[in-house]
């Protein structure tokens, strides 16, 4: 059940990415229409209240999922698909909610922005050295004289 809402979610989160909120939406009403919804107030003690969003004698993994896509409905609904992400590190995958206040979150995680800052680093310093490696290699070969061509006169 999970390994199905899994991907469906993602596309949720990819179409959100890429400005698709339409198919965003569209595939969030399906997915609250496959799980659907039934919020109930709960608690232990008085003044302690909470929702949860589905009804008693659910199976957990049922209610979890259905408490994901109530949650991913309501941030769209509030902040829109735009804020939807896919982690900007191609060895990740991972999607996140940008919660940052001007929208600009590329990645999952401080772990995953670090490490691609530092691969992107690296990568740069290596082009670096290549390229004055072969600026030196080019002013260190020997100038080979050219011979001229001389054009008999007349």
């Amino acid at each position: 059940m999970f390994r199905k809402a899994q991907r469906r979610l993602r596309e949720v989160f990819e179409h959100g990415a890429h400005g698709r909120e339409r198919e965003a939406v569209e595939e969030l009403n399906s997915l609250l229409e496959a799980h659907p919804v039934h919020p109930r107030i709960s608690g232990h003690e008085s003044g302690n209240w909470h929702i949860h969003v589905t009804s008693r004698g659910s199976a957990v993994s049922a209610e979890y999922l259905a408490g994901a896509v109530w949650g991913l409905s309501v941030w769209l609904c509030e902040y829109g698909s735009a804020r939807f992400g896919v982690c900007a590190d191609d060895r990740c995958g991972n999607v996140y909610l940008d919660t940052s206040s001007n929208n600009c979150r590329r990645f999952c995680s401080e772990r995953c922005a670090t490490r691609s800052h530092v691969a992107a680093h690296r990568a740069r310093k290596k082009a670096a050295v290549t390229e004055l490696a072969a600026h030196s290699k080019a002013q260190l070969k020997p100038a080979v004289p050219q011979q001229s061509t001389l054009t008999p006169v007349g």
